[in-house]
């Protein structure tokens, strides 16, 4: 499976890292990009073919648009005349399918991508949509890619997108926040710095891998942290009377409504 990447930036990296990670020839892959010096380091670090000439892509199966989504129409245009039957896949964030395919002459083969950043250290979640068009094949092979930085999960709604996009897409900010909380709370009570920050992302990394190791649901897992009258029950009530619960809802609400508008504002 040759594959072209258009756009280097971080993503781009990730996915062809995990490929090599798990045994993909980075020879057999092409990134088009049109800065030169970002063309000279992929090809010295990750051992890619570069190129800033759209045309090729002629001998790969598989096309990624890994640019910035304001960048994704003109990059569109540019491909229109050149694909013939690669898959394409979009990583670009909030522009739909049927956009990508107008911008592309009705083109067909489209897998829609949500990844998300953990997948710079091959422990991110995709989320993955295509249209009843895409081929098993071409599934198959969206699936191997993006299995490589973590785990995937594929939609049966485009619509769907916007939620993803508000929780796995946008939820490492609000992890980085909770994080970050919890560390200026240690150093308010006295803990150094350092001491705090290790406290505060063992506490969730720790946390994280029992939840994923553990054949208890979320609520049940707390429950056994939170004894009767004790210092964790105190700290929850806290947290129950400063609504946090709802606040943390009403922030992946208002991250899947901006995903809607994007949509609408992008895909004109």
């Amino acid at each position: 499976m040759n594959i072209s990447f258009i756009g280097g930036g971080n993503m781009a990296r990730a996915i062809i890292g995990g490929l090599k990670n798990n045994g993909f020839n980075t020879a057999t892959m092409t990134v088009i990009e049109l800065d030169a010096e970002k063309r000279t380091q992929l090809a010295t670090e990750l051992n890619v073919q570069t190129s800033s000439n759209y045309v090729d892509i002629h001998h790969t199966s598989v096309v990624i648009l890994a640019v910035k989504p304001q960048q994704l129409r003109e990059v569109c245009e540019q491909l229109r005349p050149i694909l013939s039957s690669q898959l394409v896949i979009s990583i670009a964030a909030g522009i739909r399918s049927a956009d990508i395919s107008r911008w592309l002459g009705n083109y067909k083969a489209i897998v829609r991508v949500m990844p998300n950043t953990p997948a710079q250290i091959q422990a991110g979640v995709s989320a993955l949509y295509a249209d009843a068009s895409v081929s098993q094949i071409q599934r198959d092979q969206a699936t191997t890619i993006l299995a490589a930085v973590g785990k995937t999960l594929w939609l049966d709604n485009e619509t769907k997108m916007d939620a993803v996009t508000a929780i796995s897409g946008s939820g490492p900010a609000y992890v980085f926040y909770l994080i970050e909380a919890l560390q200026d709370a240690a150093i308010g009570l006295g803990l150094k710095a350092e001491d705090a920050r290790m406290l505060a992302l063992q506490t969730f990394a720790g946390a994280s891998l029992l939840a994923a190791q553990s054949d208890e649901d979320i609520k049940t897992l707390r429950a056994q942290v939170t004894s009767k009258g004790g210092t964790t029950e105190q700290g929850i009530l806290a947290l129950e009377t400063a609504n946090i619960k709802n606040t943390i809802m009403n922030a992946a609400k208002a991250a899947a409504e901006k995903s809607v508008l994007l949509g609408d504002q992008l895909g004109q």
